[in-house]
């Protein structure tokens, strides 16, 4: 075992998700099993004994329920991070993103029990084992090379936006700072189940000045509005029929890179419909989605903005795009709405009505 392992604390009153749990965190070195417990009262006591690294989180317990344990382990201020453990349903998907709002980190899915023990195993060691590596990478930066030329604002006419781990949060930041009358359509690709996109899009819309929906086919980007990819289907860029304009289009072909919908896949859409009038913005989030598809935009003549290192809840996907010279700003979080109002002035809907 490594000299510091990530310690990890399980947390689930189903005696055969603790056992599916201690055999998927067995299975990784770089991963030591903290301890148990089976509600959270018993959570609470074991996260002061032990003093996890990582609390897995399950939602719903008797005594205390998963969201009551993550505001009590805020309230003390325990460093440890936080990834819930979800069912696949409405309620799950609800309750989750609320606890994201609160504090958790991350989440990861329950497999079914239709599943099996062997298919489940395997489901959460894919699943989960890489968000955990992930939250702990120690990699070190590497040099961040930013674009030297000048952002004179320009013509754009579309926004478009990856994330991940860390997204619900990041996207309620960024998108409430951005007013109702942003003149251009943003588009986002946020790495989430089909149920969980569809409750994010209601959530943010409830808390955004802008309108924000889940996409439907042949919905058509337009002004003031935002658009979210739907879970587990690609959305990318299609030029009408008739009459001038885009519409948006939904597939299921194949992942890319494992990730449908794929950020790498919107953004090369973008890019090949809008050419240099496409603003890319990269934000937190594990692995590389949206490197390929930055490099499109740059081609084209576009603009990519990525999320800071020390804003990021996991500095992967901007990290990678930082990393190879593809932003031309690299910017905290609550930076990020004003870079694309000084690119995208009010002054351009004005122009577009006219």
């Amino acid at each position: 075992m490594p000299a510091n392992p990530i310690r990890v604390l399980v947390v689930d009153d189903s005696l055969v998700m603790r056992s599916l749990l201690r055999m998927v965190l067995a299975s990784e070195p770089a991963i030591e099993l903290a301890g148990m417990a089976s509600d959270g009262v018993a959570a609470l006591d074991a996260v002061q004994r032990l003093k996890p690294d990582l609390v897995l989180l399950d939602i719903e317990m008797p005594r205390m329920n998963g969201l009551e344990v993550l505001a009590e382990l805020r309230a003390r201020r325990v460093a440890a991070k936080v990834i819930m453990c979800s069912t696949l349903t409405s309620r799950g998907a609800r309750i989750t993103l609320e606890a994201l709002a609160s504090g958790a980190t991350d989440y990861v899915t329950k497999p079914t029990a239709q599943n099996g023990a062997a298919n489940a195993v395997a489901s959460l060691s894919r699943d989960l084992l890489p968000r955990i590596k992930g939250l702990f990478a120690s990699r070190q930066a590497r040099t961040a090379t930013v674009s030297v030329e000048t952002l004179y604002p320009r013509r754009a006419e579309i926004v478009v936006v990856g994330v991940s781990t860390g997204g619900p949060v990041a996207l309620e930041a960024l998108l409430s700072q951005l007013p109702a009358e942003f003149p251009v359509p943003i588009v986002i690709v946020q790495h989430m189940p089909q149920l969980f996109t569809a409750m994010l899009a209601d959530r943010l819309n409830r808390e955004c000045a802008l309108r924000v929906m889940e996409a439907d086919p042949a919905m058509r980007p337009e002004a003031g509005t935002v658009i979210i990819a739907r879970g587990d289907w690609h959305l990318e860029f299609s030029r009408l029929a008739f009459g001038a304009g885009h519409t948006l289009c939904l597939s299921q072909a194949e992942p890319e890179h494992f990730c449908r919908p794929s950020i790498d896949l919107l953004f090369r859409s973008a890019a090949a419909f809008y050419g240099d009038a496409v603003i890319g913005v990269v934000l937190t989030g594990m692995g590389s989605d949206g490197l390929e598809g930055c490099k499109a935009i740059r081609k084209a003549g576009g603009r990519i903005l990525a999320q800071d290192r020390a804003s990021s809840a996991v500095w992967g996907m901007p990290g990678v795009v930082a990393e190879a010279g593809l932003a031309h700003r690299i910017l905290p979080l609550p930076a990020i709405a004003a870079e694309l109002q000084r690119l995208c002035p009010a002054s351009m809907l004005t122009a577009s009505k006219g």
